[in-house]
């Protein structure tokens, strides 16, 4: 699965969603991980009531299961979960590759039931009536 952070030094979970410079993707299994992208954002950022700086993070991040944020405002959740990605806040700025190790961690032992629905992002559904 494909896990996205928010991030202004492509090391740490830094940024509100919104004012995020660096869309730091990675792929992640509980065998471990791998670096896909970092998408790079300019212009202002910072611009409160900007939804138009949103559509791109969201584009960016569509196929990715669980996005990382320092911050979230209320409209950029609600549209991070409409296209079914799990947002998940830090408290504080952590590395990225602690939470990446975490999280395989979790994919190791029994991951609760968000993150199996978060895993199966992507995964065609089948249902087998016959069991």
């Amino acid at each position: 699965m494909k896990v996205a952070f928010a991030t202004q030094d492509l090391k740490r979970v830094d940024a509100h969603f919104g004012w995020a410079k660096n869309i730091a993707i990675y792929e992640i299994g509980p065998e471990g991980h791998e670096f896909v992208e970092a998408i790079e954002f300019d212009g202002d950022l910072k611009e409160d009531g900007n939804e138009d700086k949103l559509a791109p993070k969201i584009d960016a991040i569509k196929d990715c299961a669980i996005l990382y944020v320092a911050a979230i405002g209320g409209s950029g959740a609600a549209r991070v979960v409409a296209n079914n990605i799990h947002p998940m806040k830090v408290n504080q700025p952590e590395n990225i590759a602690d939470l990446l190790a975490k999280l395989e961690e979790v994919l190791r032992g029994v991951p609760p039931p968000w993150l199996r629905k978060a895993l199966a992002k992507g995964k065609e559904r089948v249902l087998d009536f016959e069991d």
